[in-house]
């Protein structure tokens, strides 16, 4: 048995009963989140990160993924512009994926427009307030611009969804 296969196994025997009716990816994603939050073993953990991961670039029909997938063609060449018009329309046709807003963001911060990422990072979090990626980058914008208590707090709310995450390692002791 693979990898991924046994974590999603995993994933969904420890995932807790749902008061609503989650679509099958959400409550997916739900079990992969509990197992990143409560395992100590860092192989099973980054699984669950790449899973998560996956689960998030997975637009809701072909059409969007092919929209998603040309914007990322077009941030793999740093062609950030072009990039950027492409997401623009994907977020016009599916404004509730969030991973469209999501690397958007990351092509606007790329070009060093930090007002325009956070206001997508914004909408990203209110789509998937776990986006451990969204909440990093907010973290490393809201540091440049020397706002380093929010950073903090944004960072430690990051590390809260994914306790693995790498930047971990620069969160503040705590007070």
């Amino acid at each position: 048995m693979g990898m991924k296969r046994f974590i999603l196994i995993l994933a969904l025997l420890c995932a807790p009963a749902f008061a609503a009716d989650p679509s099958p990816q959400e409550e997916e994603r739900d079990a992969l989140f509990t197992v990143l939050q409560s395992t100590d073993d860092a192989e099973i953990a980054s699984a669950a990160q790449k899973a998560i991961w996956e689960s998030w670039m997975e637009a809701p029909d072909a059409d969007a993924q092919a929209l998603f997938d040309l914007g990322m063609q077009r941030m793999g060449v740093f062609d950030n512009v072009g990039a950027i018009e492409v997401f623009d329309e994907l977020i016009l046709y599916a404004p509730d994926f969030a991973e469209g807003w999501n690397q958007r963001a990351f092509a606007h911060f790329r070009m060093g427009n930090y007002e325009q990422s956070l206001a997508d990072i914004t909408s990203t979090l209110q789509r998937e307030p776990r986006h451990f990626g969204a909440l990093s980058g907010k973290f490393r914008i809201l540091m440049v611009q020397g706002r380093v208590t929010l950073a903090q707090k944004i960072l430690r709310e990051a590390v809260e969804a994914n306790p693995w995450m790498l930047e971990r390692s620069m969160l503040a002791p705590s007070e």
